[in-house]
């Protein structure tokens, strides 16, 4: 007879296996996972590309395996613990020793998108009288307990931070150095633990860390950020922000696997403020009946003008939140951004307005379409208006950010779609401005 093989057997590497699970159904997928040995099932719970990972954890835990929940490095842990119910999470805990128990209770505290929210506190601290030797010792003593040993920590006899050494150093220094010996250079470089992520990947980026020690008050060392944290974080993050910048909110989930009723509840908002934002566009449209009655033709161009200022603004709108999260831009310098942009979006207006310009001149002198023997007047009046709103467009998206962000909000809410809903309006206005100034007399 034929021996069933263990699942984890079929696939040699965790991205595979991982791969495999994510690919289940999610009956299927902890059934899977529950087959799995604890070393492979540990392993398996620490990647952060396992969608079912908080489901996964919740089975494990009902099933008494505090050995794989105790081998989860406890920043993953405390992550897959808040995804819990109240009760699942307060029956993991206790399955946790002491000291895990409350390091991962104490992660859990910090608020979301925080420092501490992905910090990790398993990293290797030393005192400042030790020598290389001793250090390297430690650490081979001690290699089981770390998720990782980027940098050494060193500090006094209070636990105040007082040098980092990287592994690198560590490795090439004389092992009978002390450790402040080799720790040469300027004061280590650390943060809160309330600093927001985006901070700490600055500060990461700045400086080609690969991991970031995170201190209280007394600058003691709480825990460290790595690089692959800041990461994932990160992508969150911009999984976040694209569903916001789409016109909708984050899922939180693979589109599939998301409810009909969460569907409706992250997109039904924003659309219904979109489509009271655009009912001003047909009361703007309404006002201008009489113009439209006398010049038709003019009703031929308003989505050209329309979409060119929606799309000038989403462009300086995706400009500017990328600046903003990158910290390039700062909010005080908003003046400076509007000062680029409104010569620049001129520039943009008048190159499209003179597509547009020419664009009516090739028609009717080709016969595609007689506009009338006012048609010179009818190209000026694109071209003006295509000035005037692609201009607006531009500034509008390149300030909404900066509102947004001085009003405490994520500056991605900015949506594309709110950009050009913002612009249909005053574009409406502004291109029958510009028809009431050239056509004046003539059509109107």
């Amino acid at each position: 007879m034929t021996q069933t093989p263990h699942p984890a057997d079929a696939y040699g590497h965790l991205a595979d296996l991982a791969s495999r699970v994510n690919s289940l159904k999610l009956p299927e997928a902890v059934a899977f996972a529950g087959r799995l040995d604890s070393p492979t099932l540990t392993a398996l719970l620490e990647r952060s590309d396992l969608r079912c990972g908080a489901a996964i954890a919740a089975e494990v835990a009902k099933a008494g395996r505090g050995d794989v929940l105790e081998g989860i490095a406890q920043d993953r842990l405390a992550d897959l613990l808040g995804r819990f119910t109240p009760d699942e999470r307060q029956s993991a805990l206790h399955l946790l020793d002491v000291p895990t128990r409350t390091s991962v209770m104490r992660l859990m505290a910090y608020p979301e998108g925080t420092a501490g929210s992905i910090m990790t506190t398993e990293f290797v601290q030393v005192p400042t009288v030790w020598t290389v030797a001793q250090t390297l010792a430690h650490i081979r003593s001690t290699e089981q307990e770390h998720e990782t040993v980027y940098a050494i920590y060193v500090v006094d006899e209070a636990q105040r931070l007082q040098a980092v050494v990287s592994l690198r150093q560590l490795v090439c220094a004389d092992p009978a150095a002390p450790l402040l010996d080799v720790a040469r250079g300027h004061a280590p470089i650390a943060c809160g633990p309330y600093a927001d992520r985006e901070e700490v990947a600055r500060i990461i980026r700045q400086h080609g860390f690969l991991a970031l020690p995170v201190v209280d008050e007394e600058h003691r060392v709480v825990g460290i950020v790595t690089v692959d944290d800041v990461i994932d974080a990160l992508m969150e993050e911009a999984q976040e922000d694209m569903g916001r910048f789409g016109g909708g909110e984050h899922m939180g989930a693979p589109y599939l696997e998301v409810g009909f009723g969460t569907m409706l509840k992250k997109r039904g908002g924003w659309l219904a403020v979109l489509f009271l934002g655009e009912m001003l566009t047909a009361s703007a449209m309404q006002h201008y009946e009489m113009e439209l009655e006398k010049a038709v033709v003019l009703a031929m161009f308003i989505p050209l003008i329309m979409s060119s200022g929606g799309n000038s603004g989403s462009q300086a709108t995706s400009l500017l939140i990328r600046g903003l999260a990158l910290g390039e831009v700062r909010l005080a310098q908003w003046w400076r951004v509007l000062l680029r942009e409104l010569p620049a979006s001129l520039v943009l207006g008048a190159g499209l307005g003179a597509i547009g310009f020419a664009r009516i001149l090739v028609w009717q002198h080709a016969g595609l379409y007689d506009y009338g023997e006012h048609y010179l007047l009818i190209a000026f009046t694109i071209w003006l208006s295509l000035i005037g709103v692609v201009s607006f467009g531009s500034s509008i998206g390149a300030m909404l950010p900066f509102v947004l962000q001085r009003l405490g909000l994520d500056p991605a809410s900015a949506s594309a779609p709110l950009v050009a809903t913002l612009v249909d309006v005053l574009g409406l206005v502004i291109y029958f401005s510009a028809a009431a100034l050239l056509l004046g007399g003539t059509l109107l």
